[in-house]
């Protein structure tokens, strides 16, 4: 069998262009024609020696060798990347100003800020986790210069919708849900403090059903929130990541509640030319979203959406 050795320059379009949600947005961000990612595509496909992609109404999505291939093209330009970061990763130095929701600041930040650590120790991370509209005042302001934030749609400047995630009701793990839509009692609501983005889709969603609802329990901190479902206090609304072991995601439909939507999850930059150091934490943090992302059920990132080459706006998703 001829052994076959994937040019990295073609894996790089091809993934680019899944991550973008369009190949001419591909070529924009690499400085190509979109004329030359055809042909790195085509290329692409050759040295497969499969189909990569099929048709799907005006874009292209990815056949099941295609999906095999970008999850090799991913690791593939990851492990080279971490090699070109051993190498010169001393040379970076400076400071990043990074900000997280607080769903992610006990499952994703830990792993995240070792590995950034470890590649480029000179370069020194101030870290902050708070609510939404923090995160996003922050960003916008310049007082951080990355922010990964949850989105009803809303987008800064410089940002990129990176991945959907589901959300879902959650009540405690001990003990059933003794409320139920049909029995005429208002929903004992848990919430944080508004403003929240998540408590406005609940109480939106409550009242579209004609559900009657309180506020039982209303904390400043995730922790608190967990705690008070966790003692059957109310129930409340989030997405399945980083929930603790206390609380669980209630089944679909479970107790007569309405079916929520999916929420947008966004990366924000202070700047649209970042430094180094701060592209490098970037690209760090959308491999461990995608990762994280990737493992919930019916969670997606953008790469899974259809893709198109034409030189138009497109919107992914």
């Amino acid at each position: 069998m001829r052994k076959i050795i994937f040019d990295l320059d073609v894996l790089r379009s091809f993934v680019t262009g899944m991550e973008l949600g369009s190949f001419a947005k591909a070529a924009d961000r690499l400085g190509r024609s979109t004329s030359a990612i055809s042909a790195q595509l085509k290329k692409l496909e050759e040295q497969a020696g499969t189909p990569i992609f099929r048709k799907a109404g005006r874009g292209l999505a990815l056949t099941e060798a295609g999906e095999t291939m970008l999850a090799y093209a991913r690791r593939l330009l990851d492990l080279n990347d971490e090699a070109a970061t051993a190498i010169h990763g001393a040379e970076l130095e400076g400071w990043v100003r990074l900000g997280l929701q607080e769903d992610f600041g006990e499952t994703l930040l830990p792993d995240v800020l070792g590995r950034f650590a470890r590649a480029h120790p000179k370069v020194r991370i101030e870290a902050r986790v708070v609510r939404n509209a923090e995160l996003v005042e922050r960003v916008t302001s310049g007082k951080l210069d990355l922010a990964l934030a949850w989105s009803d749609g809303f987008r800064t400047a410089h940002s990129d919708r990176i991945a959907e995630v589901p959300m879902c009701w959650v009540g405690p793990v001990l003990g059933a849900v003794h409320w139920h839509a049909g029995s005429g009692e208002p929903l004992p609501l848990a919430s944080l403090e508004a403003p929240c983005l998540l408590r406005s889709i609940a109480t939106k969603m409550l009242d579209r059903a004609g559900i009657g609802w309180r506020i039982s329990f209303v904390s400043p901190s995730l922790g608190g929130l967990w705690a008070a479902t966790a003692a059957g206090l109310g129930l409340t609304i989030r997405t399945p990541l980083g929930l603790p072991d206390k609380v669980r995601q209630l089944s679909p439909g479970e107790a007569g509640l309405p079916l929520l939507p999916k929420l947008d999850l966004v990366l924000h930059r202070a700047e649209a030319e970042a430094s180094p150091a701060t592209d490098r934490l970037a690209s760090i943090i959308l491999q461990a979203v995608r990762q994280t992302v990737e493992a919930t059920p019916q969670g997606r990132t953008f790469a899974d959406a259809p893709v198109t080459m034409s030189s138009r706006p497109e919107t992914v998703g």
